[in-house]
């Protein structure tokens, strides 16, 4: 018998279960590159659709593990020495956590979980897990590799149109009996003819692209990785060699650079500086990749004529974080990835990985991101140690 321990976020203020506004969700098998999505054996626990991301959620995990002999523990209580993740888990053999409400794997915590084998994400990020002293230890960690990449970059295009149009203080307007246009239209444009570029190519970048490409706009991206020349002439998309290079042309970018030690903070007040003017910045990528302070500062500026995403660091953000209240912001809590839809298949994702782990199978290479003491799988592509 094996204890998993899984951290997810609370459950709804209203009570659980809510209403649903529709009664189903599109079934997707296939991604954009042809990866399949989930195939765990037999039923998946949960009706997709479902809000299986919260504590009475559970990912619909429940019905396998236990029919097999094992102990879950779902907690939301994970900070502090005394908290529910801290107690269980020196014994527990598996973590899992979600990027949207992290159980920090730090290495104190995994030099404390003796028995720890498997850390997994639900979702994509594995950036809360001390990769290294995971490594080091032989703990495998995987992630649900294109679950909600598509989920996080329809949230990207949103952004850029609510920051762009100046929806949310029009938005505020409107509800409080107002019909002030001209405050309304004072900072809205059209985001037809901008320049707009994503730090980061990867499947949410290129994805973030392909959805950008038919409001005509100028398309650019950087990304230590080229992408092939005929991908580049279907979206009419530049390349940068240099971060620098293209945040000096665009007018919109979008961050999707994986965090590790080496761009933890990298867009700070120095970088911040060689924006066009008036730029606008949007993170769904990870908060602590920018300076918390110098996002502020240029908002009040107009270096950045705004910035928005969904997320922050720490996570949850305290609630004197100075992006709740920062002018021109269009700040959300960490939720673009954990749709309805991307739930169905980051839950299906993680009772697959669990399978293939519990019964000795070959976990897919696409999730794992380290294995066997090294980065391996998709963390080979995405991530480093150091």
């Amino acid at each position: 018998m094996a204890k998993i321990l899984c951290v997810l976020y609370p459950d709804p203020v209203t009570g659980y279960p809510p209403k649903y506004a529709r009664k189903s969700i599109p079934e997707i098998q296939v991604y954009p590159n042809g990866q399949t999505t989930p195939t765990p054996v037999g039923e998946f626990g949960f009706t997709p659709g479902e809000l299986l991301g919260c504590v009475s959620g559970g990912l619909g995990l429940r019905t396998y593990l236990e029919a097999n002999g094992h102990e879950l523990i779902v907690t939301s209580d994970k900070e502090g020495a005394d908290s529910v993740f801290d107690r269980h888990l020196p014994d527990a053999d598996v973590v899992i956590s979600q990027p949207f409400w992290p159980a920090y794997l730090t290495a104190e915590r995994i030099a404390k979980a003796e028995k720890l084998k498997l850390a997994l994400t639900a979702g994509i990020g594995s950036d809360h897990v001390d990769l290294k002293a995971a490594a080091e230890r032989g703990i495998t960690v995987a992630e649900v590799t294109f679950s909600n990449s598509i989920s996080v970059s329809e949230h990207v295009v949103l952004t850029a149109l609510a920051l762009v149009r100046n929806f949310a203080p029009s938005h505020t307007i409107a509800t409080l009996g107002g019909w002030n246009i001209a405050d309304c239209v004072s900072r809205s444009y059209d985001i037809e003819g901008m320049e707009f570029g994503t730090l980061g190519a990867g499947r949410i970048g290129v994805a973030v692209l392909k959805r950008m490409k038919p409001f005509d706009v100028k398309l650019h991206y950087y990304d230590p990785h080229r992408l092939s020349g005929d991908v580049e002439k279907e979206l009419n998309v530049k390349y940068h060699s240099s971060p620098e290079s293209l945040v000096n042309v665009c007018d919109v970018v979008n961050v999707q650079t994986p965090l590790y030690p080496s761009t933890q903070g990298f867009i700070n007040e120095e970088f911040l500086s060689k924006f066009k003017r008036g730029a606008y910045l949007i993170n769904t990528a990870r908060g602590a990749l920018c300076d918390r302070d110098a996002i502020a500062r240029a908002l009040e500026s107009g270096q950045l004529a705004g910035y928005g995403g969904d997320v922050w660091f720490p996570q949850p953000a305290p609630v004197d974080h100075p992006w709740r209240t920062m002018p021109n912001n269009a700040m959300v809590p960490h939720i673009s990835g954990t749709s309805l839809s991307g739930q169905a298949r980051y839950a299906a994702g993680t009772l697959e990985i669990l399978q293939c782990f519990f019964e000795g199978k070959s976990i897919r290479k696409e999730y794992l991101i380290v294995d066997g003491g090294n980065l391996a799988g998709t963390g080979a592509s995405s991530y480093k140690l150091d």
